[in-house]
């Protein structure tokens, strides 16, 4: 069993300048997702995808490997994260003659990522025999309850819940954001398929990084949580 782990992790961020090497709690944030990686232990090769010189360097000193940089074609504002990781799978085939049994898809910036989720998501993955498999969170908020403006009118959405309880509502998940596991034989134009799965995080294990507030609410998240791990 092979297994390679993928940081995709472009030069251009619009939002946030240089936001996968912006200083993130003392170091540049994509280091937690190649610390976490290699310390993992789960993966033979741990690499970093990006059009970006600045970024290969600093992914190298925190222990990743470069082989190649990213085509200008993949690294503009609309391509997708499934166009980098066939890129990179089609790129070790034909420079190094190596195919991989499953490959984990892991952003740069999600430094809440964990070893035991990272393992639970393959044994998930391995076991039940899933194309792919991803974390997911619960929305914070009951969506049933959501709103919409109609010509100035606000109403709901689905008002078959008005009366309803919020623990009486199904849960609802999103996507958190950190990392995807799949089967790259199985997995051509999508991440997301009928047989993929997912393990559930805590609302503090996540946090989406879009805005400069994201950003803080994301340093406090991870210094409450290693505060707590060292108090246990």
């Amino acid at each position: 069993m092979t297994n390679l782990a993928i940081i995709p992790a472009r030069g251009g961020s619009k939002r946030i300048p240089r936001k996968n090497i912006k200083s993130f709690a003392g170091k540049p944030i994509i280091a937690y997702a190649i610390e976490t990686a290699i310390q993992s232990g789960l993966f033979d090769e741990v690499m970093v995808s990006t059009d970006d010189e600045e970024v290969a360097k600093i992914a190298k000193q925190f222990g990743a490997q470069v082989p190649f940089m990213r085509s200008k074609k993949n690294a503009g504002d609309f391509s997708t994260t499934i166009d980098v990781l066939k890129e990179v799978e089609v790129l070790y085939s034909e420079k190094f003659d190596k195919a991989f049994d499953y490959i984990c898809c892991i952003y740069p910036t999600a430094p809440m990522i964990t070893k035991a989720k990272l393992e639970e998501g393959l044994n998930l993955l391995i076991r039940k025999g899933f194309d792919s498999v991803f974390p997911i969170v619960a929305f914070s908020y009951p969506v049933w309850r959501g709103l919409e403006i109609v010509n100035e009118k606000t109403q709901l959405i689905w008002p078959e819940y008005l009366n309803s309880r919020s623990q009486d509502m199904p849960k609802v998940y999103h996507d958190a954001g950190q990392w995807y596991w799949y089967k790259p034989r199985k997995i051509q134009n999508t991440l997301f398929t009928e047989n993929t799965s997912s393990i559930i995080l805590d609302e503090m294990e996540v946090q989406d990084i879009d805005t400069l507030s994201d950003w803080l609410l994301a340093e406090l998240k991870y210094k409450l949580i290693n505060e707590a791990r060292n108090i246990l």
